[in-house]
């Protein structure tokens, strides 16, 4: 099993190598970049990302952020390249160019990019006047509630009803369970957090949890009982809707795999043999079933951690990973776009073992090292 680990963790560079080259040369044919941005701002034309979830449609007034530094030069106003500079001096389109990098080919802003990346220097936001790898310790331990939280609560609930729903297949229980994972895969995860926020946030009814942020703002004045209460009070709402949105197919899952291991022969002579119920299901039918669900552990983590926890975090103004990738691709910012995508890549592959280790650990009898790679 070392071995097999020693290899994964191997692969890992060429894997995120290929990933970062796709990438590169997908964003250098995508219109819009820093500089068309830059170019935007100064003309006041420029909107923040979320404006058209918040309906705001104002310039970016994001703390930190900031208009270019340079200085704009008389002179002849020429055509240029980018769009929306038409009456800048081309001199000042340069003096952006060279501010962003853009004055050197692609392929050596490529080369560096990938030098800096490999000791984890990812440069500095292009709006935001910070560097990204403050940026992302900021907004991880954000993303990071929302996911282990949100995955620990969808595995405690989904594993044990799916395998409630496999035993009792047909009966009540089954249809009535049915009806409601139907609902909670059907109503996306965003329109149950606008339903509490409306219910339980001060909307409409009730004033029960607040509405912004992962804590209050005398957080820090707290006792440390009081600290872990005033986390959980705002946590509540945007794990919920979360864990509603995200049950539904895990638990069917567990059951599809529960049926389809209780009807094979050795759970028969199990059976035969007088085991108990209880034995048959946890001690024979529950490793066997359980492998497809491990296996899907690390996307799911992932995809609740960096993609499915976005509108939650723009509808609740949790400031977190899924908030700040979306904001660099919409403002081409490309530092912190590449470094969320850096550090998304090398998660995805962790949590890739981490599945593989897991499915040793559930069945010993899985040996990776036996496959031929």
């Amino acid at each position: 099993m070392l071995a097999y680990i020693i290899r994964r963790l191997l692969l890992i560079i060429p894997t995120l190598f290929g990933i970062m080259v796709i990438n590169f040369v997908v964003v250098q044919f995508a219109p819009g970049g820093p500089v068309e941005q830059a170019i935007s701002k100064i003309q006041g034309t420029a909107v923040e990302a979320t404006a058209r979830v918040s309906g705001s449609g104002q310039a970016d007034t994001t703390p930190g952020a900031q208009t270019p530094r340079v200085g704009t030069a008389g002179g002849v106003v020429a055509a240029s390249k980018y769009r929306g500079a038409r009456g800048l001096d081309p001199e000042f389109i340069k003096d952006l160019e060279k501010l962003y990098g853009f004055d050197k080919p692609a392929h050596i802003r490529f080369i560096e990019m990938i030098k800096k990346y490999a000791v984890f220097d990812f440069g500095d936001s292009f709006f935001r006047d910070r560097k990204v790898v403050d940026l992302v310790i900021d907004k991880m331990p954000v993303s990071i509630s929302l996911g282990l939280w949100t995955t620990l609560l969808v595995y405690l609930i989904s594993i044990p009803l799916g395998i409630a729903k496999s035993v009792r297949d047909g009966e009540g229980f089954d249809i009535w369970t049915s009806f409601v994972v139907i609902i909670g895969n059907a109503i996306p995860n965003f329109l149950f957090a606008i339903l509490l926020v409306v219910l339980f946030a001060g909307g409409s009814f009730l004033d029960i949890f607040p509405l912004r942020g992962i804590t209050s703002p005398n957080w820090d004045e707290l006792s440390i009982p009081g600290k872990v209460l005033d986390y959980f009070h705002h946590m509540i709402l945007p794990i919920t809707a979360l864990v509603i949105g995200g049950f539904a197919s895990l638990t069917m899952l567990t059951k599809n795999s529960f049926i389809e291991e209780i009807n094979k022969q050795y759970v028969v002579t199990a059976r035969s043999k007088g085991l108990e119920e209880k034995r048959v299901l946890y001690g024979h039918i529950f490793r066997n079933a359980m492998l497809i669900v491990i296996a899907g552990f690390p996307s799911a983590f992932i995809g609740i951690l960096f993609t499915g926890a976005m509108l939650i975090e723009i509808i609740f103004s949790l400031d977190g990973m899924g908030l700040l990738a979306f904001e660099a691709v919409i403002n081409r910012d490309y530092p912190v776009m590449f470094g969320t995508l850096y550090v998304f890549t090398i998660l995805g592959l962790i949590m890739g073992l981490i599945g593989d280790i897991a499915y040793h650990v559930v069945d010993p009898r899985i040996d990776f090292e036996a496959k031929e790679v």
